[in-house]
């Protein structure tokens, strides 16, 4: 069991922050590197100033009559960029005045620039956060929150992204920043905390959510996130995953709509795999969009109503859903199709 999906981690308090709020992703560059760039661009003025200096040596004066020299060069660099200006080293002649106006004075402005802009940026990095939160907030609805980024909790969100689903309506909940990080990374918005928190769900908005992916690595962290979410949102779709069979009927009753046994499912593979590996490969294709047959469902259009042989060639039904009740291929009540069926059909979707 890997040490970052344990029930411990998933539902343990976060390390640092109040794990309410939604962190986004980010596009600009970091802080960090951002103060890097702006404190080389700095330097770079003051060298540059210190060059101008340099050259044109013989029009600048220092108080004491000494020649002016390197050092003094970098010294009034500093003291004229920063605005402090002692006047112990001035330009005399035409030229070094010239040049003082034409190239020191906009280098001070630059200077003043990058100076008032970091700190601005310093002050306000809060205040974006929050508006960037709101606006998320007012645009986001029918999202799928996944709870867990673990293994399970990747390859879930890997299928929603192969189906087309938007990042922008992923929200991805653990207590580990860095999973967190690697969802920011991927361009999904996330929440630093406890999965089975209250507060954490409602600042995930599950109210307003078309479906929870509840995937830890502990039965009993399923248990308890699937507990919650049930009570907050009596209509959002909840799908889980187990490690035990006999955790199914605790989970249903939690108020999971699907739960999938995650160890059986791979014993039954690797079974199947020892006397038919063809029939594995196929059942991998199912589960990987994109890479050969797919399953999917819909809705029955109006002009489909009627026999299932009427359907379109290429999609091979496997059951109808009528009225919440699975009706298979074999059964009479699939044979044909009435308004407001779904159809659960399989279809050939090659990707060169």
């Amino acid at each position: 069991m890997a040490r970052g999906d344990s029930a411990g981690d998933l539902l343990g308090t976060p390390i640092g922050g109040d794990g309410h709020s939604v962190i986004l992703p980010r596009s600009e560059v970091p802080p960090f590197i951002a103060m890097r760039n702006r404190l080389l661009a700095a330097v770079g003025l003051i060298v540059f100033v210190a060059a101008v200096a340099w050259i044109g040596r013989d029009g600048y004066v220092d108080t004491d009559g000494d020649p002016i020299s390197i050092l003094d060069a970098f010294y009034y660099a500093s003291v004229s960029i920063t605005t402090t200006g002692y006047g112990d080293i001035t330009p005399v002649s035409e030229t070094a005045r010239l040049t003082t106006t034409l190239l020191v004075t906009p280098a001070r402005v630059v200077f003043l620039i990058i100076l008032v802009g970091t700190t601005l940026e310093v002050l306000t990095e809060r205040t974006r956060a929050r508006l960037r939160e709101a606006r998320w907030r007012t645009n986001v609805k029918d999202h799928y929150i996944v709870c867990g980024y673990g293994v399970k909790g990747r390859s879930a969100v890997d299928l929603l992204l192969a189906r087309e689903v938007s990042e922008d309506r992923i929200l991805v909940i653990d207590s580990r920043r860095e999973a967190i990080d690697r969802a920011n990374g991927r361009g999904l918005a996330g929440i630093h905390g406890n999965a089975a928190s209250t507060d954490v769900l409602k600042a995930a908005d599950i109210a307003r959510s078309q479906a929870v992916i509840v995937a830890p690595q502990e039965d009993d962290a399923a248990v308890l996130i699937v507990l919650t979410a049930r009570q907050l949102s009596k209509g959002v779709n909840i799908v889980a995953s187990v490690r035990e069979k006999e955790n199914i009927e605790l989970l249903e009753q939690s108020g999971a709509n699907s739960v999938i046994t995650s160890s059986e499912s791979a014993g039954r593979l690797l079974g199947l795999a020892v006397d038919s590996p063809r029939l594995v490969r196929v059942l991998e294709e199912l589960a990987t969009t994109g890479l050969g047959l797919d399953i999917a469902e819909r809705v029955v259009e109006e002009h489909e109503v009627g026999p299932v042989s009427n359907l379109p060639a290429g999609q091979l039904v496997v059951a109808v859903v009528r009225r919440n009740q699975l009706h298979r291929f074999d059964e009479d009540d699939a044979a044909r199709t009435e308004p407001g069926d779904r159809l659960v059909y399989l279809y050939s979707n090659h990707r060169s």
